[in-house]
């Protein structure tokens, strides 16, 4: 019996595998410390105070002044939402919204349906082929009806980083508040949200090697916030509904994980990122880097290639027990091109063929060197079959 060779997963952009210490930290919540964090007696104390060290240890993450700034969520989604909302029902005098077209489409979704509600006029800022932001374009997009912008740390597709600090100082300038979705980018890349100075930022655990279904939104200490979910007193009054404990713990554990792990991992990820990067390159003529010119965050690749299906390859690939993906998990399943690509104006001939390979610290070279094989194979295969397709000649 052949036994088949372990996973090389690939696909950390759309969620990692949970860390073995945030797994032991979550268990005691299912047995003896189950109570209510909200009672009043010694048991739900200590549920209470295990929810502090939490939130201490996602607040040192994202480099807030305040543990009282971080609103624990049920996810990356529902903080984008309550960036978005809040920012609006606080300002009744403005009601515009400035975004990007890249956009995880939690954000995108949000800003349409104001849109077709005819609660807010939003702005939908272009890109350039590199994924850098228009800033000319952001610039005049602010006014004094601008109640919020909100653009994405980095992109979950190409890791291409923005330059926040920036699009913030100049939000404020205009009198509006900023927010960012930093799902991608917590815990791979150093954040301090007061040093860039923004309003509103969005985390979540299952990018990091925490437990999914748990998020995070900053909201800075003298923003005016309301709840998305209203009707109880927890996270003091701006997200009703009983704390998921565990989960919680969970996602403090793995953001001192990741933080602890940022100065010497980063590097490390970087330089297998770069090496793929570098062979596939060699290896498929016609191969290109979507965002491969800007800053990207360390452990993103994305990979058009040329005539070719991302579906055929991801098969293959799949096949040899690598995991990947042709894009955002959100989208996944759709046989449109991803929005992003299509805003990046990448070449027609390579926009279906979109491979997105993201790293984590559990990656190892032997990783890259089976995927550099099973790839050198895979354009064997795709050669061949081009070949076998041509027309024959007399």
């Amino acid at each position: 019996m052949t036994t088949q060779p372990p996973w090389v997963y690939l696909d950390n952009n759309a969620t990692t595998r949970m860390s073995t210490w945030v797994a032991e930290a979550m268990l005691p919540f299912f047995s003896d410390n189950f109570a209510n964090p909200s009672s009043s007696h010694p048991l739900g104390a200590a549920a209470s105070q295990a929810l502090q060290v939490a939130r201490a240890q996602v607040c040192t993450l994202l480099g807030a002044a305040l543990e009282k700034e971080v609103v624990f969520t049920s996810g990356g989604s529902e903080s984008n939402c309550t960036a978005i909302l809040s920012a609006l029902e606080t300002q009744p005098d403005r009601d515009e919204i400035v975004t990007s077209v890249v956009e995880h489409p939690s954000i995108l979704a949000a800003c349409a349906r104001l849109e077709r509600s005819g609660r807010a006029r939003v702005h939908r800022i272009p890109v350039d082929c590199n994924g850098n932001l228009d800033l000319d374009a952001y610039r005049s997009a602010l006014g004094a009806r601008t109640a919020l912008a909100t653009i994405q740390w980095a992109n979950n597709e190409t890791g291409v980083i923005f330059p926040v600090k920036i699009l913030a100082a100049m939000a404020h300038q205009a009198g509006a508040l900023f927010h960012s979705d930093a799902v991608q980018a917590a815990g791979k890349i150093p954040i301090d949200v007061q040093w860039v100075g923004v309003d509103m930022v969005t985390a979540s655990a299952h990018k990091m090697h925490g437990p999914k279904g748990i998020g995070a939104l900053y909201v800075r200490n003298g923003v005016k916030f309301e709840p998305l979910i209203p009707g109880g007193r927890q996270e003091r009054g701006r997200r009703a509904g009983t704390e998921n404990c565990a989960a919680i713990a969970g996602f403090g554990i793995a953001a001192e994980l990741a933080g602890r792990a940022i100065p010497h991992e980063t590097p490390r990820i970087e330089r297998m990122r770069d090496r793929l990067e570098g062979e596939i390159l060699r290896l498929v003529p016609g191969s290109m880097v979507v965002g491969g010119e800007s800053d990207r965050l360390p452990n993103t690749l994305n990979m058009a290639f040329k005539d070719v299906e991302a579906d055929v390859v991801l098969l293959l690939l799949e096949q040899a027990r690598i995991a990947a993906s042709s894009g955002s998990a959100c989208s996944s399943g759709s046989m449109e091109p991803s929005h992003v690509l299509r805003a990046m104006k990448v070449p027609f001939s390579h926009l279906r063929g979109a491979i997105r390979f993201s790293f984590s610290r559990e990656n190892v070279e032997k990783d890259v060197d089976r995927v550099l094989h099973v790839m050198s194979q895979i354009v064997e295969k795709l050669e061949a079959h081009s070949l076998s397709m041509e027309p024959a000649y007399e």
